[in-house]
């Protein structure tokens, strides 16, 4: 009895013990409970602040877009008296749009009309002044006034009198010729003067009527009144339009950024089948370009569908403008800051193909490089990776390269001849196709001009294969452009892509690495490109 005494004690105490613990449990429970109830009501309160902040933020960024909108409308207008703007002309049943300038303009060739006036006048100042030139040291004395009144000379029946101005002393027609002299180098400093104010202006014009294109897109487009896209993504302006498609600054609520999103849409009247085509190209170039991180290339952040026949990709923001429009503006730029574009696109490229699989990025081009802060003297980033090529094990061998299947797209200016190759085969092509597009942008940015094909359509350039029979590059004796920078560019533009250096060989050439001297071989095969410099001269590239 004792014991079953002592064990239910013992059962009664740990009884107790496991309450208390319970009612321990319980309380700790309880508290947990009202702290869980407290974060909740907590987290919500935070919530509805930030939707309250995400609200606010998007009202702000509206009107502050509104506000933009308008100033550029007023600038504009403004700008419509001053640079010009297109009117309607009527031509029999159609109408076209035609360019007027306005008045900066035409003040402008006013005064060039002034001056050219003045200067047919003083030319013929300066030809009567010929007549009445003295006589130079050694001639005979000049006639007296009634000797150079006039003079007689009869030919058959007709007695014809010429007059001749009076001379004038040496001194006399040296100080007319003196004032000619300086009034024509007068003329000539304020027609110079009056020149670089042209340019200037054909240049602010070309912002004008880009800007009154974008304005137009804008009126016109179905997303102008800052909608929010996949809950996500604030539209705030129009950047830009092309075939199919729509550029918009937007704001991203959830990260707190400016990007840019790309709206695609596809044409109602094409068939699902083009459709369907249309969507897994962009799907793959959205593959590629997801996956790739590096400072000269563009970083593509999101996709999403928007409706059977729309979708968006959502791409890094970056302020400035591409490389062409900069080489419209600037027609050329000087070799140092070329050179630093090169580098750049070549660092980019060496990073294409470091990784695995790599990439050919197939559509370089001026229109595809962004200059960051809209000058050649800052950081570039590549874009647009629509028509990139992978090189993977199944369809790349690393001798013969790997298939060209989509023979006819790109850019055909910056495209070698390998792509222009027609067989009862596609054409073998490898990163060398990346390293002619460095050449032919290289030119251009130093000569203001393409190495083949300028001032060609596209058409054209395929009907008189023009590329194909690009055999060698030419260089203009102006602007000055140092001989390494040609070998180079001849490097690039190695008609055989077998004579070509490749991307590897690239970014290790000469001409790109800092203190370089110059007694490495400018003209050496593709092989011994990336050889040890020479130090047997202190000699230094210089770039002008």
């Amino acid at each position: 009895i004792e014991k079953i005494s002592a064990l239910e004690n013992s059962k009664n105490s740990d009884l107790e013990k496991k309450e208390g613990r319970i009612d321990d449990l319980l309380r700790a429970n309880c508290d947990l409970r009202r702290q869980i109830d407290e974060q909740q009501k907590m987290l919500e309160k935070y919530k509805e602040r930030l939707n309250r902040c995400v609200t606010m933020s998007k009202k702000l960024l509206i009107e502050k877009s509104k506000q933009e909108k308008m100033a550029c409308r007023d600038k504009s207008m403004q700008d419509r008296l001053r640079l010009g703007h297109f009117t309607t002309v009527r031509h029999g049943a159609s109408f076209t749009e035609q360019w007027t300038d306005g008045y900066a303009f035409q003040n402008l060739i006013k005064q060039q009309e002034r001056i050219n006036s003045q200067r047919e006048e003083i030319e013929r100042q300066r030809k009567m002044l010929a007549k009445r030139k003295p006589p130079a040291m050694g001639q005979a004395p000049p006639a007296t006034n009634e000797q150079k009144q006039r003079k007689s000379k009869t030919n058959g029946a007709e007695n014809e009198t010429y007059y001749f101005p009076n001379k004038l002393t040496l001194a006399e027609y040296h100080e007319q010729e003196e004032i000619f002299k300086l009034r024509l180098g007068h003329l000539k400093k304020e027609e110079a003067e009056i020149q670089a104010e042209l340019e200037r202006l054909e240049r602010v014009r070309n912002l004008h009527i880009r800007e009154l294109k974008r304005i137009h897109n804008e009126d016109n487009s179905q997303f102008k009144d800052h909608p929010t896209l996949n809950d996500r993504y604030l539209l705030l302006h129009l950047l830009g339009r092309g075939g199919f498609s729509e550029v918009y600054k937007a704001f991203d609520l959830t990260e707190q950024r400016y990007v840019a999103v790309k709206i695609h849409q596809l044409n109602k009247n094409w068939r699902d089948e083009k459709k369907e085509n249309y969507h897994k190209h962009a799907c793959r170039e959205y593959r590629i370009h997801k996956e790739l991180d590096h400072p000269r290339i563009v970083k593509l952040y999101d996709y999403f569908s928007l409706d059977t026949d729309s979708f968006c990709t959502v791409l890094e923001y970056c302020e400035g403008n591409d490389l062409d429009f900069y080489l419209k503006q600037h027609k050329l730029m000087s070799e140092k800051e070329a050179r630093s574009i090169i580098m750049q696109i070549v660092n980019a490229l060496k990073y294409l193909n470091e990784i695995k699989p790599p990439i050919i990025h197939y559509d370089l081009k001026p229109g595809n490089i962004l200059l960051v802060n809209g000058t050649a003297c800052g950081e570039i980033k590549i874009t647009d990776f629509g028509l990139s090529k992978i090189m993977d094990d199944d369809s790349y061998n690393s001798v013969d390269g790997m298939e060209l299947t989509s023979q006819g797209a790109g850019t055909y200016w910056y495209l070698p001849p390998e792509c222009f190759v027609v067989g009862k085969e596609p054409p073998k092509i490898s990163n060398k196709v990346d390293v002619w597009s460095v050449g032919v942008i290289f030119y251009q940015c130093l000569y203001g001009r393409k190495p083949f094909g300028h001032n060609q359509s596209q058409q054209d350039i395929l009907q008189e294969n023009t590329i194909l029979k690009a055999t060698e590059v030419q260089f203009p004796p102006k602007p000055v452009v140092t001989p390494e920078a040609k070998a180079f560019i001849r490097r690039c533009l190695a008609y055989r892509k077998e004579d070509r250096i490749d991307v590897q060989q690239l970014a290790c050439d000469p001409y790109l690495l800092p203190h370089i001297r110059k007694s490495v071989s400018t003209s050496s095969p593709a092989g011994r490109i990336c050889g040890p410099p020479s130090s047997s001269t202190e000699d230094r590239f210089s770039f002008s």
